[in-house]
């Protein structure tokens, strides 16, 4: 069993994952007025370089000398001859290539900035200060955490950080959730990052005992297994009810915790598949402004003995992304609900519960429907206002209603209360029924 020790030159000369590297990237402004006019000269030249690091670099020896051939045939065929802008031309060998491969990892971008933190090859890539401030000012990937109502944990995660820089705010934040009854991780905006950083959040969610996470085998199959890690600072969360949640964007590194957790059975994935980007690499300087990110490597889990290549992670829970969080949430409390024998505390997590389920679907009523409605209920009264149903007890405050079903409404800012409307046999309201989240409810007579 080998368990990766987190040392600095470990993290600079492993290879990473795409995510941290690829945006910082892109996070440099490929501004046209600073674009020169490449000569063809230069285009070949490029063709040259990018070719031979396919052959010599890419993960799948086959696969790379059919990109770099495909490559060396446009040239030869004058396909890019018309293409004098540098942009231009990146994004055509990128979009070239992956049309060969359907590798989302490897990409070729026009960045002048760029390459001058990078040396010529590979594996030579070594953050810069200014890169580690980025990272410090970004939180180390971690975007929101807090409590939700029933006291679930949130972690909103944009990128996993190298666990040198990172392990200080990733050990605070598991601490602030670890008295939480479930967790979920929002991986939705998150496109990757160091599978180091991958490791030791993973760590936190089991035990002492190391268990196997992930393998990457580079293309003379030369094998680096990550295990979760005994020593970690802060409390872990063997037990903990986890939901993790993806969406289109999710990523590489991102896509790993997800999959690893997913076949361990350590969490439930809510939302949509994710991308698809399985290989990991590094960053080459190409000269003249380019820079190019070839995969060097592919991940191999352990007990599927297979990736997330090309397919994505598939949710255990299909849904769309931006209802994932309220599905999580759902499913979280319900589980909480199954966990305590206290029934008043199961009374509010269902009342939770149903609101939850009541803003998940929630129906579209039309104006003539909220308008049977409209009216006095003795000291109450309902009203309609640009397309919303009001509610105004005496003189007090009117409360914006939403509809949980055709005749149930709740309200936004009084989380403890909701109204049904009662009607007869011929579906006249004749009243509402105010009811609480206590269990107890008072009715009101329709006066109007």
């Amino acid at each position: 069993m080998k368990i990766k020790q987190l040392t600095r030159s470990n993290l600079l000369i492993t290879s990473i994952f795409l995510g941290l590297v690829f945006f910082h990237l892109n996070a440099f402004s490929q501004n046209p007025n600073n674009h020169r006019l490449l000569t063809n000269e230069v285009k070949a030249n490029l063709v040259d370089k990018i070719s031979k690091i396919l052959k010599d670099s890419y993960v799948l020896p086959a696969e790379g000398k059919l990109m770099s051939a495909y490559i060396k045939a446009c040239l030869k065929n004058n396909y890019y001859d018309k293409i004098s802008d540098p942009s231009q031309f990146a994004d055509s060998l990128t979009a070239g290539l992956q049309s060969v491969c359907n590798d989302k990892h490897l990409s070729i971008n026009y960045d002048p900035e760029a390459e001058k933190t990078f040396d010529e090859g590979l594996g030579n890539n070594n953050p810069d200060k200014e890169y580690s401030d980025e990272m410090k000012k970004d939180n180390y990937g971690f975007k929101k955490v807090e409590r939700l109502s029933g006291n679930i944990g949130y972690i909103d995660i944009r990128s996993f950080s190298p666990p040198e820089e990172s392990k200080e705010t990733v050990a605070s934040v598991m601490e602030f959730l670890s008295n939480s009854d479930a967790v979920i991780i929002d991986l939705r905006k998150n496109g990757g990052g160091s599978p180091y950083g991958v490791q030791l959040f993973c760590s936190y969610f089991f035990g002492t005992q190391p268990v196997h996470l992930n393998d990457i085998y580079s293309r003379d199959n030369s094998r680096e297994e990550y295990w979760t890690i005994p020593d970690i600072a802060g409390k872990r969360m063997p037990d903990m009810p986890l939901y993790i949640l993806t969406g289109s964007y999710t990523f590489s590194a991102a896509e790993e915790f997800a999959y690893d957790l997913k076949v361990l059975k350590r969490a439930t994935i809510i939302g949509e598949s994710t991308r698809g980007g399985a290989n990991s690499g590094g960053v080459a300087s190409l000269g003249s402004g380019f820079v190019m990110f070839v995969p060097k490597g592919r991940a191999v889990n352990p007990e599927t003995k297979t990736n997330w290549e090309g397919e994505g992670v598939q949710p255990d829970l299909p849904i769309a992304s931006d209802k994932a969080l309220e599905q999580a949430e759902i499913l979280a409390l319900r589980q909480i609900s199954d966990n305590t024998a206290n029934e008043k505390e199961k009374l509010h997590l269902k009342w939770m519960t149903e609101s939850l389920e009541g803003a998940l679907n929630q129906p579209e009523l039309s104006e003539a429907q909220l308008k049977i409605y409209v009216g006095n209920y003795e000291d109450r009264k309902v009203t309609l206002e640009n397309g919303s149903l009001y509610y105004q007890r005496n003189r007090n405050a009117k409360f914006r209603m939403t509809p949980m079903t055709d005749d149930m409404f709740m309200f936004d800012e009084l989380e403890s209360f909701r109204i049904i409307f009662l009607k007869d046999s011929k579906g006249k309201v004749t009243g509402l029924l105010g009811i609480y989240d206590d269990g107890h409810a008072d009715k009101s007579k329709r006066t109007n």
